[in-house]
């Protein structure tokens, strides 16, 4: 009898194809939107595993309906809508999809880095409203980024790409925070650590790409902002809930730091009247890191690989719980 296996979402097709071919018997929700929580465990208690994204609420509710999944494949790198460590306890292993959307989601941070020293997107909109007249000297002025000091919060395999493109195209200065040193960083690009205070006082750009747990949840605030250089740029592709979003408008109206890019709001859609939408100094993207092609095909090849593996091996390759897999 083959293995049933869920995709909460349409995701690319190469999913369901190396899924199917391996045997498995795939149902995907097709429905607009995400599935109401009801939905997603009525479905999952039909299912041996579950391929799921951020959207979905992973908690101990659902783990209480459908205990009996044998493996939760997240199409993410981050699972912060998954209690890990209740799937944990219940040994099922928790996969994601790490490595292939680095480029795509550095790409983006580096964008909005770009922009923001620019005001792009401001000034795009004022052409759009036909405020665009003649030539002044001494307006719209942007700053520039070569020579400047990039500061890193979550030197993992983002980061990583991050420094490299900034170093690379800027000779920027690299510095960052992050729970262990990456000999790799310092090495390439002579990348130093600093604490989390001297990250905020030091960095011209401060771009984020750690997780969202207890620890960093809303750690950008009122109080890391104040901080912060009056000319620095705040970059967040990692997930809303690192910063406050309120305290971060409150830094930019009263300029106690100069500009933000955000790939990643809180919440989740932006409202279309928050006044970061307005702000020269600001651009906003509706959480595209890993939106191409190839990232998408590639995230959607590794939640697949996860559970394939699972079953012919009992070894899952991107496991962010691999202890239980050696019970």
């Amino acid at each position: 009898m083959s293995k049933k296996v869920l995709i909460t979402r349409i995701i690319p097709s190469l999913a369901y194809e190396l899924l199917t071919q391996a045997g498995f018997e795939v149902s995907v929700w097709e429905g607009v939107g995400a599935m109401t929580q009801t939905q997603l465990m009525e479905r999952a208690q039909q299912v041996n595993a579950l391929i799921s994204l951020g959207s979905n609420k992973i908690d101990s509710q659902f783990f209480n309906a459908c205990g009996h999944l044998d493996i939760i494949a997240q199409f993410a790198v981050g699972y912060d809508n998954i209690d890990v460590a209740e799937a944990t306890k219940r040994g099922i292993p928790v996969g994601n999809t790490p490595d292939v959307l680095s480029d795509a989601t550095a790409d983006v941070a580096f964008g909005l880095m770009i922009a923001v020293s620019r005001k792009m997107f401001y000034l795009h909109n004022t052409i759009a409203k036909g405020e665009w007249k003649q030539f002044e000297p001494l307006k719209n002025l942007g700053i520039e980024l070569h020579g400047k000091t990039l500061g890193i919060f979550g030197m993992g395999r983002i980061g990583l790409v991050m420094a490299q493109r900034c170093k690379g195209a800027y000779n920027m200065k690299i510095i960052y925070n992050n729970r262990g040193r990456n000999e790799e960083a310092e090495k390439r690009f002579g990348a130093q650590w600093v604490s989390f205070d001297e990250l905020l006082e030091q960095s011209d750009v401060l771009s984020v790409h750690s997780v969202l747990s207890d620890e960093t949840r809303g750690l950008f605030n009122k109080s890391a902002f104040a901080k912060m250089k009056r000319s620095a740029i705040f970059i967040n592709t990692s997930r809303g809930g690192v910063h406050h979003e309120q305290d971060l408008i409150e830094a930019l109206q009263t300029q106690t730091i100069w500009g933000a890019g955000l790939d990643v709001t809180n919440p989740e859609p932006m409202h279309a009247t928050n006044p970061l939408l307005s702000m020269p100094n600001v651009a906003v993207l509706p959480h595209i890191g890993s939106a191409t092609v190839e990232a998408r095909d590639g995230m959607a090849r590794l939640a697949a690989e996860n559970i394939i593996e699972f079953y012919k091996t009992g070894n899952v390759p991107y496991c962010v719980n691999p202890e239980v897999l050696k019970r």
